[in-house]
């Protein structure tokens, strides 16, 4: 007879926004095969760091319309990456190769960056996915919220999220909103 593990979701919600933290450079290798760092990453008005994974609800019920958010935000000066933490090798469903098969699937206009040691995730204090962090030109931090108001349910809501007006109020004025709403997520599965 076989062993089944189980593994606890556990929800976990962002902490607030640290306005004017620093951005930390990163080198990461994406899905394309290539290396990436900050300062590829960023556009002229800012940038979009997204922890995302493969396997969360959270992140695949916001999928669909991040990436068409994220590509307007693009033509607005807005650079946008995505950066996966999990501990793949426990959770394989969030392997370098599945990545590729998400990005691809899901037609990602931004770059789908593996942390492999989980180190830029520590240095980001990130702690679940989804877990948004928008910066200004200069590299400080204006947004750490939520993507929209659903969670993990699957429903389409027309208005443009959260995290859309917030990024698009950075690109325009180079601040964030004052108001944020925590987003909530899974937690990130670290190495043990």
């Amino acid at each position: 007879m076989g062993v089944i593990q189980l593994f606890i979701m556990t929800e976990l919600a962002t902490p607030s926004c640290n306005f004017d933290e620093k951005a930390h450079d990163f080198s990461l290798k994406g899905t394309d095969g290539k290396t990436w760092t900050l300062q590829d990453c960023a556009g002229p008005k800012g940038l979009l760091l997204m922890f995302i994974c493969n396997h969360c609800p959270y992140v695949k019920v916001i999928l669909d319309k991040l990436v068409v958010e994220t590509d307007v935000l693009a033509m607005k000066g807005i650079g946008c990456v995505a950066v996966n933490p999990n501990d793949f090798i426990s959770f394989p469903d969030d392997s370098y190769e599945n990545m590729k098969i998400v990005s691809k699937k899901n037609g990602f206009g931004f770059p789908y960056l593996i942390d492999t040691d989980q180190e830029v995730a520590k240095k980001y204090n990130s702690v679940c996915t989804p877990d948004f962090f928008g910066y200004n030109a200069d590299f400080k931090l204006q947004y750490r919220g939520r993507f929209d108001d659903r969670g993990s349910k699957n429903i389409s809501n027309p208005n443009q999220s959260d995290l859309f007006k917030a990024m698009f109020e950075i690109a325009r004025t180079g601040k964030g909103p004052l108001k944020q709403e925590s987003s909530i997520g899974c937690s990130i599965k670290w190495r043990k």
